[in-house]
């Protein structure tokens, strides 16, 4: 994200780091514990003990830790990395998780997602290392073993039985891996690993930082965030196996493979060694000598006629393959290897207009993705990233971009089965570009940060690449590297094959070897009005805006309720110039004064807490789906092409109140509805800048014999203008179709007024419907005026004749039918039954339990629907049976003129 020095003393941070396995350490001063809760005698650690599986090739993740700030431990290191120290009073954490997190969960603070209650959690109690301990158990000392871990933020001191084998100086970094031999102090029985993590400082570490993404956590996530694994193997170890692929484009006839691995003899003596392997039914093998201590790569080649290739989601299918590889020493297994891979080709050259344009097996795409933020304590839950990923494919959206925060192996996984791309790298505004950022926070680098950040690389590298999902990796994020920064990413990226496009940052940034990024970071990040985005300038969609969006959004009173104290409610809506702790703790982004401004001057004043999120949800929808359907529409341009848009964010890591497509709890409101609705495959809109009515298909087939119908209404239901358009055609893969413009000016047409847009088949039936309420009185934005985060509104929109819409009544019938892996889905026919002409704008239907809380997370067919009088719409949603609890489903429905109410779904 960018910021300009003279704004911005408060930026974002993020992080990068070797592997990524989830869980994190902290520290605590004994004067500091006065304010915490001592562990309960019935919850005080065991330290957990793992059974390493003996098996050559095996990696058993340590399963969880017993934890203690060393302000408290006075026993000495020896002591308390040996098998049977007593870890008295110590808490328990998890195989992936900080410190706070491991507090958090013992009950030692309360609820930091609520209020200001993370702002009572003491900064002191993190600034001195913790202990993180673990009991390992081996039956067999014939074998090797190793430590293989990365995810340790900052740093760490490492012992086993009392031996110190690695010292923080060299275990640095979120990011880097580590394999340590400790084949020798292993014992049959028990055996201990202890990490002495160091405080973090994400401008003096290159670890993971949050900047203005939220209010960062206290510990700053000092820890151990990925798998620390025990390794076992015989004389011979396979590492690095991996796959390099290239598939014949555009035929797509042919993929020649190269399987890559290093042979590795761990012995003082000479070996002979056998690697065998197979893909997909193939098999191949070769013999191998290595001296003592000596590795060898070994190479294998593979054609495949007829590949099954891996495409995005809507794009075709997402076949993987896998490798296997086993090290054979006299006939018995000494290690094996297995690596997923997927074949398909990415390419990402620049246009005539110098902007990136992504294809994917030959074909163009515009990148339609979000920003990713993972929890805030980097808490690991595959369910949860799972359920985001699957809202990502149900907004239509097609990539998710990791600035910084690189999640765990499993993330990628998911994404390369749901078909979802993924753009990782660097962050801005902290030590990652330290060197570059000018007067933003981040320390300038040291001789020792270099081989850290190489490390880094390496190992991100060599964990993403085969990964078919990942489409590049972005080595700067607000700013390029410089030429000694860039060539030790380069260098090391080469080292591990990589192939897919690496991006010099994500704003209009240059490196010297590669070249210019082609991307764009010109906001927005607050409120601007909706045509904003049909100007092919600043953020506006034209090329490639690598994060972007109007800023705030405003969950559902659900979350709201469940966020904030009633006195903080209260201040939301009452007072735009307060600043609110949960947005941001940037100067520039803590009060909501923009977005509250134009939400009064477009709508009117709020008059109570459930107006001022009434009117949010409304305008969070009509922008956001403003934002997407400028991106979609200008993407097939002659001229200035739009390529790619990342909307900033995707989701947040906590109970925030700006960038967000969906809250914490996966509350669905205006902005995830107004995405979804813009991204839907055949697509009827209308364009703010030319008034003309566009006809978008992301199919993969062409469309034709469609009907387009504009019709105006005032906003008490009175049609003043209606054409239709027959024999629209529209050609495929994003392709659009302008079926009419609508006039200028209306006779009787109110100020503010509303367009209803439908789209039907051959047959006569309708695949798409979109509503705008539009007014006769246009935003008038201060282009001269562009700031680096927004650009002033100088005269808004009026649409406060949308106050005087008439209540509408809607009804609904609903029921509930059980479905495979438990699941369920409910189905609801909502039918506007009012007497007389006005349309009930903006219909939300939510699933809620017996006692009227939101059932989450759900997929709905659509949603927020407006409905004529006399007209019903047929929705459905499919959730998790489980998520009921026990209780009947009931839907509640309510909308901009439509009084709540709630209807039995069982």
């Amino acid at each position: 994200m960018f910021h300009r020095p003279a704004v911005h003393p408060l930026l974002r941070g993020r992080l990068t780091t070797a592997a990524i396995a989830l869980g994190l350490l902290g520290t605590l001063t004994t004067s500091a514990w006065a304010g915490a809760r001592e562990p309960s005698p019935q919850r005080r650690a065991q330290t957990p003990v793992t059974a390493v599986r003996p098996t050559a090739g095996a990696a058993t993740p340590l399963s969880g830790y017993a934890i203690q700030s060393s302000a408290k431990v006075t026993d000495s290191p020896a002591a308390v990395s040996s098998p049977g120290y007593r870890a008295t009073g110590w808490y328990p954490a998890g195989a992936r998780s900080t410190v706070l997190a491991a507090l958090i969960a013992d009950g030692v603070y309360a609820d930091p997602f609520y209020s200001t209650n993370q702002q009572k959690i003491p900064k002191a109690d993190f600034q001195v290392p913790w202990w993180y301990r673990s009991d390992f158990t081996v039956a067999d000392r014939t074998k090797r073993t190793y430590l293989d871990f990365s995810g340790v933020i900052s740093a760490a001191d490492v012992y086993v039985n009392g031996k110190q084998i690695a010292k923080a100086a060299d275990v640095n970094g979120a990011y880097t891996h580590h394999e340590l031999d400790v084949t020798s102090l292993v014992r049959s029985g028990t055996n201990t690993v202890a990490f002495r993590i160091r405080p973090n400082d994400p401008n003096k570490n290159l670890t993971m930082g949050w900047i203005d993404w939220l209010q960062p956590p206290p510990d700053q996530n000092m820890g151990i965030v990925r798998d620390v694994l025990v390794r076992r193997g015989g004389p011979v170890a396979l590492r690095d196996a991996h796959v390099v692929t290239k598939l014949a484009v555009p035929s797509l006839a042919t993929a020649d493979l190269t399987v890559k691995a290093q042979a590795r003899n761990d012995t003082n003596a000479p070996v002979t060694t056998q690697v065998s392997g197979s893909i997909d039914s193939r098999t191949f093998a070769t013999t191998v000598s290595l001296a003592a201590h000596q590795t060898k790569t070994v190479t294998f080649g593979v054609r495949l006629n007829s590949p099954k290739v891996w495409w995005p989601a809507g794009m075709g299918g997402q076949p993987l393959y896998g490798l296997d590889l086993t090290a054979s020493v006299n006939g018995a297994p000494s290690d094996t290897a297995h690596q997923t891979f997927g074949i398909r080709d990415v390419q990402a050259p620049l246009n005539s207009d110098g902007d990136r344009q992504y294809r994917i097996n030959g074909r163009k795409l515009l990148i339609k993705g979000g920003g990713w933020s993972p929890d805030e304590f980097l808490r690991w839950d595959r369910t949860y990233v799972e359920d985001r990923l699957k809202y990502a494919l149900d907004l239509g959206l097609n990539t998710i971009r990791l600035e910084g925060h690189i999640e765990p192996d499993e993330f990628f996984d998911l994404a390369d089965r749901y078909g979802i791309l993924t753009l990782p790298g660097w962050e801005c505004c902290d030590k990652w570009e330290g060197q570059v950022n000018g007067d933003e926070t981040g320390e300038k680098w040291t001789a020792a940060d270099y081989p850290v950040a190489k490390a880094s690389m390496a190992a991100e590298a060599a964990r993403l690449r085969d990964h078919p999902s990942v489409i590049s990796f972005l080595i700067g994020s607000d700013f390029a590297p410089d030429a000694r920064i860039e060539k030790t990413y380069l260098d090391a990226l080469k080292a591990a094959d990589w192939k897919t496009p690496v991006v010099a940052a994500a704003s209009d940034n240059s490196s010297p070897v590669s070249g210019s990024s082609g991307m764009k970071m010109t906001g927005p990040y607050d409120w601007i009005p909706p045509n904003y985005w049909y100007a092919k300038r600043e953020g506006g969609a034209t090329g490639f805006n690598s994060e972007t969006s109007a800023g705030p959004d405003i969950p559902t009173l659900d979350t709201l309720r469940r966020m904030m104290t009633p006195a903080e409610l209260a201040t939301l809506w009452k007072d735009p110039t307060a600043k609110q702790y949960h947005r941001s703790p940037s100067p520039v982004f803590n009060t909501l004064k923009l977005y509250d401004n134009a939400l009064t001057g477009r709508y009117g004043p709020p008059t109570s807490l459930t107006d001022y999120v009434r009117k949010a949800q409304l305008a969070q929808y009509e922008n956001v789906r403003a934002q997407f359907e400028a991106y979609e529409r200008n993407a097939t341009d002659a001229s200035k092409p739009a390529t790619g848009v990342v909307h900033w964010m995707f989701n947040s890591g906590w109970t925030s109140l700006h960038w967000q497509l969906m809250d914490r709890y996966l509350d669905q409101g205006g902005a995830y509805f107004g995405v979804k609705k813009a991204n839907e495959p055949l697509h009827i809109q209308y364009s703010y800048d030319n008034r003309s009515v566009v006809v978008v298909n992301n199919r993969n087939a062409p469309a034709s014999q469609l009907t387009a119908r504009a019709t105006l209404f005032n906003t008490d239901g009175t049609q003043k203008y209606d054409k239709k358009v027959a024999g629209v055609t529209v050609s495929c893969g994003g392709a659009h179709s302008t079926a009419l413009t609508l006039p200028s000016s209306v006779t009787g047409l109110s100020t503010t007024y509303l367009v209803r847009l439908t789209l039907t088949d051959a047959t006569g039936k309708e695949v798409s419907r979109n509503v705008y309420w539009l007014s006769a009185k246009p935003d008038t934005l201060d282009w001269a005026h562009t700031d680096w985060y927004y650009t002033p509104t100088t005269s808004y929109a009026d649409l406060k004749g949308l106050n005087s819409m008439a209540q509408v009544p809607v009804s609904a019938t609903a029921s509930t039918a059980a479905g495979k892996d438990g699941t369920s889905t409910t189905t609801v026919t909502v039918h506007n039954s009012g007497k007389g002409k006005t349309p009930s704008l903006l219909t939300d239907v939510h699933l809620v339990d017996s006692a009227g809380k939101p059932v989450l997370p759900v997929t709905w067919s659509d949603n927020e629907v407006s409905l004529w009088p006399g007209e019903s719409k047929t929705l459905t949603v499919t959730y998790r049976t489980s998520e009921l609890h026990g209780s009947a489903p009931r839907v509640r429905v309510s909308g901009w003129n439509t009084p709540e109410r709630t209807f039995p779904a069982a």
